[in-house]
């Protein structure tokens, strides 16, 4: 039999472990494991590891930003940023605008990312409403067509749901087959102290870290997973930040529910005197939860190593610097509640967790596969995708774990104008991406057009 595309060479990281074998590509899937292929195109890929297309579960496109605020990535080069990256697939947040259906919203990112991907996508919903049309109607018929997770927010005027609301939501993904995610901050909280250190002058962006301590994390995660626990569904706790709040994840789990738990680079690698900078130079590492200290960090790695947590993602929301319409926003400088929330990181997520995990030998290769790839398939129903497996979508990406870089602005490729990880080194990194078979990112290059595609998913494993 030959083949479309034959990769030999490489060691191939698949859910079974590790093996040094060809794979064999025919009309976008892999069709054979084995050695001796033959194909039409051959890649050596001798001295390469071989691993799952990432899937980044958590990211932020095209987003409404609120009045002025424009994100700094459409899909064009949020997916080229992802491919060069090692990303095969992403899975942004579709956030209706005021006055607009949750199915309008999704049209409309349909229309906004149709043509221009370079790696495929799958939508999440945002529910800031529990109206009797977005529970009845719309969230309903979304799910039927595949979009089965949705997110709700305990934080942010406009976006949070109170506890009754959440449950509202939670019974329809129980119904339907849904997952909920659920970002966890007390809002109430979060606007005691934002108030109290504006009345005491405490305006720098430092102050929104210290304005979102660890306890404001820890009761909504408690008050999350005691939600779902009624509701009797299972939930997806995302960009988990500490220990305490990991804690009370574990604690639920201890009792039954079904929780599953979201990690970030942020959360390893950065802190909050990152934000303690000159001026408003802070502004950049802007985001929420905000990044802890070093015990929380090493706090996350435990969490990382034991199989505390599911899945690894970016949580890429990413915004300009010196742009008015980014962190710069009108009265961002007047005081730090008015600083765009978010940061870029769809393209460093990979090779920061692979550095720090994989190299350092805190995680294995296996490991490092299903919290950035295997898992996040599994969990939200992408079931042709996320392993190397005979039947899969040939999603494969080739890296060098010898290469050591530091990371720098100057050589990505989203649309933000900085990177919270200038000058960071890494060793190990994608040096080539392959979408169902075809070749999208070579040697950091991006090299083909937009065949990206959105992809429908099944009902979540965990649903069931």
């Amino acid at each position: 039999m030959t083949h479309d595309l034959v990769i030999t060479g490489a060691r191939v990281v698949s859910p079974g472990g590790g093996a040094a074998c060809d794979i064999g590509i025919t009309g976008g899937r892999i069709v054979t494991l084995g050695t001796g292929l033959t194909g039409v195109e051959v890649i050596d890929a001798t001295g390469l590891i071989a691993m799952p297309g990432g899937i980044d579960s958590h990211v932020h496109i095209a987003q409404p930003s609120g009045p002025g605020v424009e994100m700094a990535d459409d899909f064009a080069s949020a997916t080229r940023s992802a491919a060069c990256g090692g990303n095969t697939t992403v899975m942004p947040f579709c956030l209706p605008e005021d006055g607009q259906s949750l199915r309008e919203a999704v049209t409309a990112y349909h229309a906004r990312a149709e043509g221009c991907c370079l790696t495929d996508v799958s939508f999440h919903l945002i529910v800031k409403s529990a109206d009797p049309i977005t529970l009845g109607q719309d969230l309903p018929a979304l799910i039927a067509q595949g979009l089965t997770s949705f997110k709700v927010f305990m934080t942010y005027q406009g976006m949070r749901l109170n506890d009754g609301e959440i449950l509202q939501v939670m019974d329809v993904a129980r119904e339907q087959g849904a997952l909920t995610m659920v970002h966890a901050e007390n809002e109430e909280a979060i606007e005691f102290l934002r108030d109290k250190a504006e009345r005491d002058g405490r305006i720098a962006p430092v102050h929104h870290a210290r304005t979102r301590p660890v306890p404001v994390e820890r009761e909504a995660t408690h008050r999350a997973t005691t939600l779902a626990e009624v509701a009797g569904v299972p939930v997806m706790i995302v960009h988990v930040s500490n220990g305490a709040a990991l804690d009370e994840i574990e604690r639920a789990r201890g009792r039954g529910v079904r929780v599953l738990a979201e990690t970030c680079p942020q959360y390893i690698t950065l802190t909050a005197d990152d934000l303690d900078k000159a001026g408003f130079e802070g502004a950049k590492w802007v985001c929420s939860p905000p990044p802890r200290d070093t015990g929380e960090q090493a706090a996350i790695w435990a969490g990382l190593e034991r199989g505390a947590f599911d899945v690894f993602s970016s949580d890429h929301c990413p915004f300009r610097f010196a742009d008015p319409a980014g962190k710069d926003a009108p009265g961002a400088r007047a005081s730090f509640r008015n600083i765009p929330n978010g940061i870029p990181g769809v393209e460093t997520r990979l090779p920061i967790l692979f550095s720090e995990g994989v190299s350092k030998g805190r995680l294995s290769l296996e490991t490092f596969a299903r919290l950035t790839a295997t898992n996040h398939a599994r969990i939200y129903g992408l079931e042709h995708k996320g392993a190397i497996m005979i039947g899969m979508d040939a999603d494969i990406v080739l890296w060098d774990p010898t290469l050591t870089r530091r990371i720098a602005q100057s050589d990505l490729h989203h649309g933000a104008d900085y990177t919270p990880w200038e000058g960071f080194e890494v060793t190990g990194w994608p040096v080539r991406t392959i979408l169902r078979g075809h070749t999208v990112m070579e040697n950091g290059t991006p090299v083909d057009t937009a065949p990206g595609r959105h992809v429908a998913r099944i009902r979540p494993e965990i649903t069931a």
